[in-house]
């Protein structure tokens, strides 16, 4: 082999940097439904993994080859959405200014920051939650709140990553066999 990962696995590594960044912006920034995210990281890593191999023409070959092409393109699919992730979360959670329509209440009364974001899941009715995990002000909130968007983050590339594996997967069992009186050509 002289590459890690075939031609076609790279541009399909691209093709998946296009799809979450358009999952993210939609469904972080546009219409906020952050579930969303996560339910879509593994149709999205199943889609790649096997247009990864698509796009490489991989029609014989090693098994080991057509896997690892799918799980090049579902991590680096993966990466991006949860970087992407962790940059809308970061934006939100240290520009919070405690800004809150009058109808709701007016501002909270914060600093800005992780105390605003602290203030506000405490006004949602969250407080007694919070104070049950430990969390009882900005800090252990800062640390809490972040714990678990990394768990998201991990989550969105463990489900792209195995959904890359699973489409390679798919492919491999389907894939157009090779023309030529059954003569199997192997890429390198």
């Amino acid at each position: 082999m002289t590459r890690f990962v075939d031609r076609g696995a790279i541009t399909a590594a691209y093709v998946g940097i296009g799809m979450a960044v358009t999952v993210a912006i939609s469904f972080l920034l546009i219409i906020p439904i952050e579930p969303i995210v996560w339910l879509l990281a593994l149709p999205s890593g199943l889609l790649i993994g096997y247009y990864a191999n698509q796009r490489s023409d991989r029609r014989a070959g090693p098994w080991a080859r057509i896997l690892v092409n799918g799980l090049f393109a579902g991590v680096v699919t993966g990466l991006t959405a949860a970087i992407l992730l962790l940059a809308v979360k970061a934006l939100f959670f240290y520009a919070d200014n405690g800004y809150r329509d009058a109808g709701l209440g007016g501002s909270v009364s914060c600093t800005a920051g992780a105390d605003c974001v602290y203030q506000r899941y405490v006004d949602l009715g969250r407080g007694s939650d919070l104070r049950a995990a430990g969390v009882t002000d900005a800090s252990t909130f800062t640390g809490f709140y972040w714990a678990q968007q990394f768990s998201a983050a991990g989550l969105i590339v463990v489900l792209t990553a195995a959904g890359g594996l699973i489409g390679a997967g798919l492919y491999g069992t389907f894939r157009p066999k090779p023309a030529g009186g059954g003569v199997a050509v192997t890429r390198p």
